[in-house]
């Protein structure tokens, strides 16, 4: 679709407001043509020697009020059509919002931060001047231009004949000037993109930067994405820089043959002098026009440009999405099976990679079941492919062949909203938001009761961290926790799924980073409750997992043993000797 055809929407919601900005800016326009008429009348009094100071307030008291209702028009055509402009902002910008919460994880796996900070800033600003100011630029060049001149021939048709002559060279300099802004405009904002990723990543790896004394280097990489910024500016400033001046020399053309012939013709009687003056005086108000025509293809250049890199966004589809048959069951349960699942983060839609078996996948022919109150165990090695098993569940990614069925149903039936909402999910990477410990925990849930929330937290074992906190719940974490241990934004993010009432529990490394006392405190919680849901702990400790009622070893993203702790602790080298090696490794901490 068009780009332009995002607008539609927005302007035909606020097609009221839009109405009585114009009909205000008109009244403007109109007024300030009167102006000049009236200063006519009293140049001509004036040198026919026949008014009075009487008459002359009289004049000065129509110019007085005429402003007064210009002020008063003029206030309420910004408050609509630049109210109109803000409102289309918001619009827009809460429609990029949503639209990007619902693209795939595999989405963000490729574009940066920084560029969808710079769509929702700087290319919303830009389509907001395009449709406040552009509306405004391009009434004043119609109504105001055309009403001046009409007014103008009036006066003296063949002067006004003259003044017009620049008027084909302004349109010509606009037509070859706007491709060429339109493609500049693009290539600034796409700089502006890059410059806003460089920065926000060393704003967020600055004690990094700071531990390995790379401040010298990181500033060097600023500046060159600086640089870069600035030199795609000056480009676009040399278009606009050569553009404006155009069109204010061919105004002044415009001036230049009135002072010559209109003085000319006023020394020889054709016109009167008050004639001349107001003349003078709508060359003066069609300048504004013949600038607003170059000023309006900047804006609209730049506009168009925003608008197409926001509509590209918008028409990105989400690879994970409802099909229209999606079902929504009358409850899950948490039955989970899996049927020769294979999957790969790159290649998943290839179908030559899909069905070629000897191509290895992230994951190849996964089989396994859980039913409801069971737990499953999920260890190997470093890159075997446990956390991508979790992922699949909640459909973060599709699988690439076989199927994941959840109370026998294809998770794909199922309606995303009531599969993920039965799901509680704590990552391998636990993110907070700069909040406090208490938004991080409800994520904007205010209906969630002041007991429940403790039991949460005692289950995550931080109701004493909290406690020796000054602010307790209220302490404000920083941005993704920076004032926090690893143990204890894990212990958050346990809090936060032990809270959420789900019957399907994912938990990826869950005691990786706190010590072993605190983790066999979270391990009995846990157990404790595995006969209400069913629960999914991918861990490297494999303790973690010695009591799930089904244990599964991977390895290069295959099932290479399965079993119970005792079965594997005799079937399966890897686990036994892994066993071993951690449960010497916690006696001599315990020492």
């Amino acid at each position: 679709m068009k780009s332009t055809h995002l607008l539609r929407p927005y302007l035909i919601e606020n097609r009221v407001f839009i109405f009585l900005g114009l009909l205000s800016l008109i009244a403007v326009d109109i007024l300030q043509l009167i102006i000049p008429r009236i200063i006519k009348w009293v140049v001509d009094d004036l040198t026919m020697f026949d008014i009075d100071v009487a008459r002359l307030m009289t004049f000065a008291l129509y110019i007085a009020g005429i402003a007064l209702l210009i002020g008063i028009f003029r206030y309420f055509w910004r408050l609509f059509l630049l109210g109109v402009s803000r409102r289309v902002e918001e619009g827009l910008r809460n429609q990029l919002f949503h639209h990007v919460q619902k693209l795939s994880p595999s989405y963000f796996d490729q574009v940066r931060t920084g560029d969808l900070m710079a769509h929702a800033t700087n290319d919303i600003m830009h389509i907001r001047m395009a449709i406040g100011m552009g509306i405004v630029a391009i009434t004043d060049a119609v109504l105001l231009g055309a009403a001046a001149i009409a007014f103008m021939a009036y006066i003296n048709v063949t002067l006004t004949l003259f003044v017009l002559i620049p008027m084909p060279l302004i349109v010509f300099g606009t037509r070859f000037f706007s491709k060429r802004m339109h493609r500049r405009y693009g290539a600034v904002q796409g700089s502006f993109s890059d410059l806003t990723e460089a920065v926000r990543e060393r704003f967020a790896g600055i004690r990094i930067i700071k531990a390995f004394t790379r401040e010298e280097e990181s500033q060097k990489h600023l500046n060159e994405k600086s640089r870069d910024y600035i030199e795609k500016n000056l480009r676009l400033i040399r278009i606009i820089g050569t553009f404006f001046p155009l069109m204010m020399l061919f105004s002044n053309l415009s001036m230049a043959t009135v002072l010559f012939l209109g003085g000319r013709q006023t020394i020889f009687g054709t016109i009167s002098p008050g004639d001349f003056v107001a003349f003078i005086a709508y060359v003066g108000i069609i300048t504004w026009p013949m600038m607003a025509l170059g000023w309006v293809t900047n804006l609209i250049q730049r506009g168009k440009a925003s608008l197409d890199r926001i509509n590209q966004i918008l028409e990105t589809d989400p690879e994970i999405y409802d099909k229209k048959t999606a079902i929504f069951l009358p409850k899950i349960v948490g039955n989970i099976a899996f049927q020769n699942v294979s999957f790969d983060y790159e290649f998943c839609e290839k179908e030559d990679r899909a069905h070629n078996r000897e191509t290895s996948h992230v994951l190849s022919e996964i089989s396994f079941q859980v039913q409801q109150g069971q737990t499953l165990g999920i260890v190997g090695p470093p890159g075997a492919g446990k956390s991508t098993i979790l992922s699949l569940i909640p459909r973060l990614y599709d699988v690439c062949s076989g199927k994941i069925l959840i109370d026998d149903t294809d998770i794909r039936d199922i309606q995303l909203a009531q599969l993920r909402g039965a799901i509680s999910f704590v990552p391998q990477e636990p993110f907070l938001f700069a909040d406090t410990i208490r938004e991080n925990i409800l994520l904007e849930n205010e209906s969630v009761h002041q007991q429940r929330l403790l039991t949460a937290v005692n289950a995550a074992c931080l109701d004493e961290t909290i406690q020796d906190l000054s602010d307790g719940f209220d302490t404000i974490v920083g941005e993704k926790g920076v004032v926090l241990s690893g143990g204890q934004k894990q212990r958050i993010a346990l809090a936060r799924a032990f809270l959420q009432d789900s019957p399907i529990l994912l938990l990826d490394d869950p005691i990786s980073q706190v010590d072993m006392e605190t983790g066999a405190n979270i391990v009995k919680y846990i157990r404790e409750m595995t006969h209400k849901k069913t629960t999914i702990i991918v861990s490297h400790r494999l303790s973690a997992v010695s009591f799930a009622d089904n244990i599964i070893v991977l390895e290069n993203g295959k099932i290479i043993a399965s079993g119970t702790h005792d079965q594997l602790m005799e079937t399966s080298t890897y686990y036994a000797q892994t066993y071993k090696l951690q449960e010497i490794e916690e006696a001599f901490h315990a020492v």
